[in-house]
């Protein structure tokens, strides 16, 4: 916790490139006192870019904000919008002031994100000594309401999604005795020394923080270092990887507090390496989603961020299907209706004379859509002028024994019935000319069936949740999840190939949505939270 703000001999001062945009002195917040910024981004427009905070040290009391100049510089020439910030120092303001102020910079940074072309969805940030206590306090105390503070912006979040330790102390009640300074520099922070302000020094330590839900954390310290001993960086790994949480450690060996030449180069290079890989911009699937839970909406999400595009209501409904003109069509089940909406979400077609409720909507290649409704136990398929052309009718699938239903490539329909335990395949004369039971019986309830280019049928499972690729014979060509320890899944109810052999599996009561490769080894996932999706549809 030296005095001196120390960084890396590579951030002294330099010029500003040509592509490159400096703003100084920016107000981010006013409590107690004026709190200011400097702001790098690059010239050059294209999508929103991910955010960099740095927060500089010195003890809680000393440092400025310029002691980062030269490095939000790089992040800006290296394709990030940047930020050095001032925050009240100590004696006057103790803690938690310091971090009231670096939650109000992250959520100005959010609440500036259009004007700024930042990404408020990748932020991370990067803190040395003090700063580096800081940023991890950011990253372990989202939702914590006490030190959120009184400025600015309390609409916008202060979560951050990565962050960049160096050297930062991460338990006070062990900083006495293996610090220089401590004894000096904590008493003006925390308003007294550990015999009579231990709450305060427990409270303000990042290690009683430490939860599942913190943002990945790379700590870099040097191991002879005199001002923050270098177990403060091992415990907090420790603790975090304990806890489930990414967690890494470079450790400078002999370095001290604050790094120069090989030292400084090696941190900055780990230092960019982690911000690329959390929060590079990762590809995202356009992913429609019909929420069967009490929020009961249909709606368009980013795959695997969850970010929301749009939604609708669909009263706790069951289908979705993307169509080809960027239309979506949907099934509203209590209302009766399978509804098809433009891309401003603007109805422009609907069907319900005569149903009970419409489970299941899939638009066929002729134009005419197929509707199955769970009440009367029918399979209808009706022209835009709302004709019927076809019908299927039984008694197995009636009082809400049906679920999904889907046409095949030659020109029959796969039907489940999942309370009857069974997939049934009918022709256009209304034959039955496949079955399939999933070993288990009746309680696997088969949810959904898609039949696959290679002429197998993709069916999806509970006890366990599985889906099961399935030739004409009804043997199990391929399995994704069912007993297998690398995926368990609750029950499988949507279910989406994606191109290289993968597919996207929606686990109904596991409430996620999980990518898997050809391999079965899941590439990205999507905790659905308080929904709980019934049927999911890839758009093209």
């Amino acid at each position: 916790m030296k005095i001196l703000a120390l960084i890396p001999c590579a951030l002294l001062a330099q010029s500003v490139p040509d592509g490159v945009i400096v703003e100084k002195g920016i107000e981010y917040s006013r409590v107690g006192e004026r709190v200011e910024l400097d702001l790098a981004r690059p010239k050059a427009g294209g999508p929103p870019r991910a955010a960099v905070i740095a927060i500089h040290g010195g003890g809680f009391r000393a440092g400025k904000r310029e002691g980062y100049s030269a490095l939000i510089v790089k992040l800006a020439e290296r394709g990030y919008v940047a930020a050095t910030i001032d925050y009240r120092l100590s004696p006057k303001h103790q803690f938690p002031a310091h971090l009231e102020d670096a939650k109000a910079a992250v959520r100005w940074m959010r609440a500036n994100a259009a004007k700024y072309n930042v990404d408020a969805g990748r932020i991370g940030v990067v803190g040395g000594s003090a700063g580096g206590h800081l940023a991890l306090m950011l990253g372990l105390t989202d939702g914590v309401k006490e030190f959120e503070g009184y400025g600015p912006h309390g609409e916008q979040s202060s979560k951050v999604q990565c962050v960049v330790n160096y050297y930062g102390p991460t338990d006070f009640t062990k900083s006495y005795g293996k610090s220089v300074d401590a004894a000096e520099v904590l008493p003006l922070f925390l308003g007294g020394d550990l015999e009579h302000q231990e709450a305060a020094h427990r409270k303000s330590s990042p290690l009683q923080w430490v939860n599942p839900n913190a943002a990945p954390v790379l700590s870099i310290h040097g191991t002879k270092d005199r001002y923050v001993a270098y177990e403060h960086s091992v415990w907090i790994t420790e603790r975090l990887r304990g806890a489930g949480v990414e967690a890494e450690l470079l450790g400078l060996d002999g370095a001290d507090h604050g790094f120069k030449g090989a030292d400084a180069v090696k941190a900055e290079n780990a230092m960019m390496a982690w911000f690329d890989r959390h929060l590079g911009a990762k590809p995202q699937r356009k992913l429609l989603v019909a929420d069967h839970g009490p929020m009961g909406e249909v709606l368009l999400v980013d795959f695997p961020s969850g970010k929301v595009h749009w939604k609708l209501p669909n009263n706790r409904s069951h289908d979705v299907q993307a169509l080809p003109n960027g239309h979506v069509l949907y099934t509203n089940g209590p209302g009766k209706q399978a509804i098809e909406v433009d891309g401003n979400q603007k109805e422009v077609w609907s069907y319900g004379e005569g149903r009970e409720h419409v489970i299941a909507a899939e638009r066929l290649a002729n134009g005419n859509t197929l509707i199955g409704d769970a009440v009367k136990g029918e399979v209808i398929e009706v022209t835009r002028e709302k004709q019927v052309v076809w019908r299927y009718a039984s008694a197995d699938m009636d009082k809400m024994k049906m679920r999904n239903v889907r046409s095949t490539p030659q020109g029959t329909v796969l039907i489940a019935i999942e309370r009857m335990g069974k997939i049934i395949e009918v022709n256009r004369a209304g034959d039955i000319v496949w079955t399939y039971v999933p070993e288990g019986g009746a309680k696997r309830l088969p949810y959904r069936a898609i039949r696959l280019g290679n002429g197998n049928t993709l069916v999806s499972l509970t006890e366990p949740g599985e889906a099961v690729e399935v030739d004409k014979s009804g043997a199990v060509v391929r399995s994704f999840g069912g007993n297998q320890m690398k995926l368990r899944m609750g029950w499988v109810s949507g279910t989406e190939a994606v191109p290289g052999g993968g597919y996207l599996l929606d686990d109904y009561t596991g409430r996620r949505i999980v990518e898997v490769n050809a391999k079965g080894d899941v590439v990205a996932e999507w905790k659905t939270g308080q929904r709980t999706v019934a049927s999911i549809a890839l758009v093209p």
